[in-house]
This record gives structure tokens, sequence and C-alpha cells, in this order.
């Protein structure tokens, strides 16, 4: 039996149901933990086996570069097939390849640049300077929000309506921006796939090729697009092709990216017809877990529908905590992290989950107290640290001297003598012949003139030196001839970003490594479109596309400490989910948005479902935020999990404590010194027919009215203070 058969005896029944269907459309529903990646790999591999379809006819998209390599390492194991030159990757990768492959129909440079959302920033702000525009209105980061916006719904500045004149202004500006990353040949993000979807559209011969070719395209984490990307899918799809979308409504998160979950919903409609599979049978969790995560998720309404199960048994039940403040809490998390490591727990399979970055402090505080080593995921990335954007900003230059973005982040660094005043004299004279920073080097004029000469001169020996060089000794010959390292063997705390950069030379030998024979000291071939790029390209663009991928890990066996959000796609054996308050978990932002809710409901079931073996919940009393004591009422979502899956470790207590004059002799306190409310962090659940309820020490808050819509929130950092969001509450207010 070979392995491909062999994996397919090993598939549950659904899961043979989605992996053997014909060539059809189809929404594969995918539960956490019910795995989908086998689905996927081992459905490309069957078409390919059966004759089906030969590897250059199938399109995966994933949602992340370690998702892509995954998949590629699992079909490489099943087939025995050269698998290079497969159309995997990420929606970014897939567009930046196919531009790579059109780049004249998409009227960009050979060897444009991919700015990643640090430098995009920077752009920014060098082109509202060079127009003059007043920055606090104006904020950078805004009108980067803006732009990419616009991009992701497929509308270019021309496609706007201008209403005000900050919105025109805002329009104007996207215009100017567009216009400079064409001008210094740089795309964003967000340009590569509106740039695609653009020559897509518009060129039908083209088009027509690619839905010829591509017979079955199949999506990963579906319910994460958002609408130019399935807009970009549905170009690509031609009348016989084959769609298959993988997701899970259930774990959709990334609302603030963009992400739409009714893509779903219009995918089932446009295509899956009766071709929907759920995949329910978890390979996580235990059932005491899964149960709890139903439950919650069973709230929320307009889902496709699903109900986790597994054979593993019931498992321990799911244990909440009630803390009398956020430093208990934290001292319970590291004496139960101490318990398990005691029995022979491992560390890093036991993660702390929380839904703001504040609530890390405390937590952090205890694990360092306790010596227990700790890693906060999602940190600087290694391809984000100031050294190594330098050195990459050297690279880029000797790739694309054009590129305005990295002439201005080393133009004067390490220090050369080139003031403010000069690069303003140099941006001036780019303007005036509507040419890039480089090119108007030799119109540049003042003091700084020969200076700027000499920083071209440097960079064109930088090129001619290393022509020749394999890419890691490019990279080791750039960062010591810029003059980064000996700039860091200066700084006394710079030993540890000459190791950054030492590294960053054997990130260009790995890259070596894994393009293996497509690497010659000359070219790279960027995929089976006939496309060459330099290795030195390659790595550029292998760098924008996967910063972080490869980050250095210290190799000790560490508690794992992330927000929920940055805990999607993992597992753990033992997960704590912090902080269960209302106006925390659900996030007080959420509740005046619509749908807000139902997204927190879906991100506290995205924790549930990262557990494996044991899962804690717990919430505090009383917790310090920015600065702030805030007292805790129970979120509503702990009413939401099923009693016979949960033990309370401490003794349960109403959200609401009843409490009434008339039946309790102290007198009312006195208010007088409280000043009016910032925000709203604590509240009333609806159909409570509480009408006096006392908080903390002695905060009173009388309720007159009730009703399925009642609900009111009350502010304690130094403030006391009503919002009412009832339909129907006769009276409110504080005593």
């Amino acid at each position: 039996m070979n392995q491909l058969d062999l994996q397919i005896s090993r598939l549950n029944p659904t899961q043979l149901q989605a992996v053997t269907l014909p060539a059809q459309s189809a929404l594969v529903l995918a539960g956490a933990g019910s795995g989908k990646t086998s689905v996927l790999t081992t459905r490309m591999a069957w078409l390919i086996s059966t004759g089906q379809v030969s590897p250059q006819g199938v399109l995966a998209v994933t949602f992340t570069n370690k998702a892509a390599k995954e998949m590629m390492t699992r079909l490489s194991g099943l087939l025995p097939i050269n698998t290079r030159g497969m159309w995997v990757g990420t929606f970014h990768g897939l567009c930046n390849r196919f531009l790579r492959a059109h780049y004249r129909d998409a009227d960009l440079p050979q060897t444009f640049q991919i700015l990643d959302t640090a430098d995009q920033l920077s752009s920014i702000k060098r082109l509202l300077k060079a127009l003059n525009i007043d920055t606090e209105k104006f904020v950078p980061k805004k009108v980067q929000q803006f732009i990419n916006s616009a991009k992701e719904e497929g509308r270019r500045a021309k496609d706007l309506d201008a209403g005000d004149y900050y919105q025109k202004k805002l329009v104007e500006i996207y215009a100017a921006y567009d216009a400079q990353c064409q001008r210094e040949g740089v795309v964003d993000f967000s340009e590569l796939l509106l740039r695609s979807f653009e020559v897509l559209s518009r060129n039908e011969p083209l088009r027509a090729h690619y839905q010829a070719r591509f017979a079955h395209i199949l999506i990963d984490e579906f319910q994460d697009t958002n609408g130019l990307q399935y807009a970009w899918i549905k170009l690509l799809a031609g009348a016989q092709t084959a769609l298959m979308a993988v997701g899970d409504d259930d774990q959709s998160i990334y609302a603030f990216r963009g992400a739409k979950v009714e893509n779903m919903r219009l995918f089932e409609r446009e295509f899956a017809q009766q071709n929907l599979i759920k995949l329910e049978q978890n390979y996580r969790s235990f059932g005491h877990i899964l149960d709890t995560a139903n439950h919650l998720i069973s709230q929320n309404g307009n889902r496709l529908g699903k109900e986790l199960w597994t054979d593993k048994g019931h498992g321990e039940p799911v244990r909440v905590y009630e803390a009398a403040n956020d430093l208990n809490e934290a001292q319970f998390v590291v004496e139960e992290i101490k318990a398990q490591v005691n029995e022979g727990g491992v560390r890093r399979e036991m993660a702390v989950l929380y839904r703001a970055n504040a609530q890390s402090r405390v937590i952090e505080h205890g694990l360092f107290n306790a010596g227990i080593p700790y890693r906060v995921y999602g940190g600087l990335r290694f391809f984000e640290r100031a050294e190594i954007k330098a050195a990459l900003a050297y690279l880029r230059l000797l790739d694309n001297p054009h590129d305005d973005t990295a002439m201005m982040r080393v133009v004067n660094f390490p220090a050369r003598g080139i003031g403010a005043r000069t690069i303003e004299l140099l941006q001036d004279a780019a303007k005036l012949h509507g040419c890039s920073m480089w090119a108007a080097v030799p119109h540049a004029t003042g003091s700084g003139a020969a200076k700027l000469l000499g920083f071209m001169r440097m960079i064109d020996a930088l090129r001619f030196d290393t022509q020749h060089l394999p890419l890691p000794e490019l990279v080791d010959h750039v960062t010591t001839h810029s003059g980064l390292i000996a700039h860091y063997t200066l700084d006394k705390e710079g030993a540890d970003r000459i190791e950054n950069l030492n590294e960053l030379v054997n990130a260009a030998a790995a890259f070596t490594q894994i393009e293996g024979h497509k690497i010659d000291a000359t070219a790279i071939d960027a995929g089976d479109d006939n496309t060459v790029m330099t290795p030195l390209s390659g790595f550029l663009s292998h760098a924008a596309l996967e910063a972080g991928d490869n980050q250095a890990l210290a190799g000790q066996d560490a508690v794992q400490l992330m927000t929920v959000h940055a805990a999607k796609g993992l597992e753990f054996q033992t997960v704590f989910i912090l902080g269960l308050e209302e106006g925390l978990f659900p996030h007080e932002n959420s509740l005046s948005e619509q749908d807000g809710v139902e997204e927190e409901r879906r991100l506290m079931y995205v924790a549930i479902t990262r557990a494996q073996h044991r899962l804690y919940i717990t919430l505090a009393q009383q917790r310090m935020l920015h600065g702030q004591t805030r007292y805790g009422v129970r979120s509503r979502f702990l009413d939401e999990l099923p009693e016979a899956s949960l033990k309370w470790l401490t003794p349960r207590t109403s959200s609401f404590n009843a409490w009434d004059n008339t039946a309790n002799s102290a007198p009312a306190p006195s208010f007088g010194s409280y000043k009016k409310p910032q925000s709203d962090t604590l509240g009333f659940r609806s159909g409570q027919s509480v009408h006096h309820a006392k908080f903390g020490d002695g905060v009173i808050v009388k309720l007159e009215g009730s009703g399925e819509d009642t609900r009111a929130y009350v502010n304690f950092g130094g403030a006391v203070g009503i919002k009412c969001l009832a339909l129907n509450v006769a009276k409110l207010e504080v005593k």
C-alpha cells in the first residue's frame, strides 16, 4: 500500500467524501481540529494520482506561508512527483508570482519591490511631507488604513465618492500615493491583489488562459477572505473549474481586517449548490471542551451550523476560577503551571490567552517572579527588526535603485553627513524632474550634493562587487561594506543586532537551500511561467512575504502568552483563558457594533477550541487596566456555557448581588466626588429582573424597569456613570 492509499484508509467517512468528490464545486465546513489540512492535501494528491488533473492544473490558496509549506511537504510525502511550479501559496504570494510573470501587462518594472506595512507607512509620511499636508489632521496611519481599505474593496481613487473636504483630500492623497508608487516601481500588499485583479479583469485572453489552466481551485480558511480576494478567485474560475472552499464560519474573527464571513454563504449559493460537507469529528479536544464550545457558539445566529464531537471521551471538566483581583488571577495561573510542570507537563504546551494586550503585564510579572520561562508569542519579528530592515534596504537599492523608501531609510544610516535639508532638496529635485530620488542625485544642489554622489558611488560599487557572488556571500558583503556591522560594533548594546545581521546571512543561505536547483549565481526561476528573477530579487520577495515565519526561537521550554487572535490555528495541551468579564471579553468596543458581540463569541469559541486536554477559564472581580481599577461583572459568555461541563474552583457568586434599602439598614453611600464617566465597562445582562445591584465597595445602581433588552454599563475607573442601551427602561440613575 502506497502512502496515498494509506492516508485515504485513515480518513473518516465525511473526510473521504470531501477527498473523493467528483469534479464539482463544494463548501467544506471544517470545524476546529477536524483535519482540514489532511483533507485539502489528500484531495490534491487524489486528483493528481487518478489523472483528473496535472500538478500545474491545481491552484491552492492558504492564509499563511507556514500553511502553504506544510501543504507542499505533505503533498510531496503522498506523491512521488516534483511539486516545483505548483501554484500553492498565500493570496499575496500567488499575486506576486502572477505579477512577476505578467509585469508588462500590469505596467510594472520587472524588478518591482514589495513594501511591507512599515515601509508603506514611511512612504505615506514622505508623501504627506512632500505635499505639505498637516499630519495632525491627516494622520499617516489613518491615511494608510483609508488607502488599504479602498484597495481591499477593489476601488481606485477615481472610483471613490469625495463628499466633504476631508474625504476629498484623502482621495487626492490616495491618487498621489498611487502615482508615487508607480514612479518608484514598488507595490504594497493590498496593491498585489488589486493589480492582479485589474489585469485579469481587463485582459480577457489572459483570464481565459488561467481559467482553462486551473481545473481545480482549493481555498483554505475561506471565512477569512475579503471581498476582493473572493472576486479574484471568481475571475480565475472558469465554467468547468471545480472550486472547493474550506472554512469555518464559527472561526471568523478578522472583520477588523476586512474579512467577510458572509462570503461563505455567498459561495454556497453561487458555487456549492448541494455540496455542503461538514467535518464535525474533532481529533484535538476531549468532550467537555467541545461541549463547552458547541453550547457557546449555538447562541450566534445566521450560522451554517455544525456540532463538534469526539470519540475520545469527556475528559476533564472545564475549570472556572473567579479571583478577587487580577493579581490573584495571575497567581492562580502560576500555581497551576507549576503544579503541572511538577507532574511532568511541558511548558511549551501551556498557553495563556487574553483578549487585550494590556492584560499580559500582570501574568508576565507573576511568571517572572516565579522563575517560570515564558514567551510572548507574536513579538517583534525577525524581518521587522530595525537592523534587518536597514540591511534589506541596502539590498533593495542594489536590486532597484529607484526604490525611494529604501533610499530614505539608509541614505544617512549609518550617518554619513547627509542631513534633513539635503534630503529635502533631493526630494524637490526628484519632484521637479518627475523621477526617483536616485535619478535626481545628479541634479541635487547644496552642500550635501557631493555626499549624495558618494552614497550613489558606494551603492554602485556594492552592486559591482557582488554581481557574481552567491546570495549568502552577497548579503554578508553588503552588511559589512555598507558600514552596518561597524556601526553596531561601536554600540554597547549592538551585539544582539550584529547577531541578527549574521542571521540574515543564514536566512539567505536557507533560502538558497530551499530553492535548491532553481538557483544559480545569476537567476532564479519564479515558477513555471518562463519568468526569471535574480536570487536577490527572490530573496527580497521572500523577506517581504514571509516576514516573521522563521523567527528564531530560544529553544528553552517556555509558557506561551498571546492574544486570542494570535492563537488562531494553534493548539496546546493546556489553555488558560483570562479575563472573562463584561467589557473585557466581550470587549467593550464590540458592544456598540453591529454583530460585534457575535464576533466576540466566535473569538471565545476559537480560544476554547485551542485546548486539547485541559481548559481553565478565569475572571477577576477587580482588575487594573490602563492605569485604572475596574470592577468586574461576570461575562455573559460564562452564562452561555453548559453547567454539566464546568467545574467551579471558587464559590460561584451571582453577577448581580441583589440589594435593597428596605432590607438593608446601611445608608446609601455618597458619590458627590465622582466625575463624569469616560467609558462603559460593566453591564446588566439581558433579561435580569434585578432592580437594585451592589458592586464592589458599596457602589449602588438603581434600575427601574426591566425586559429582555435591559442593559446598562458602569465605569469605576475614577468615575461612576451609566449608559443605558435598553429600549424599554423607564428610569435609570446612580444614587
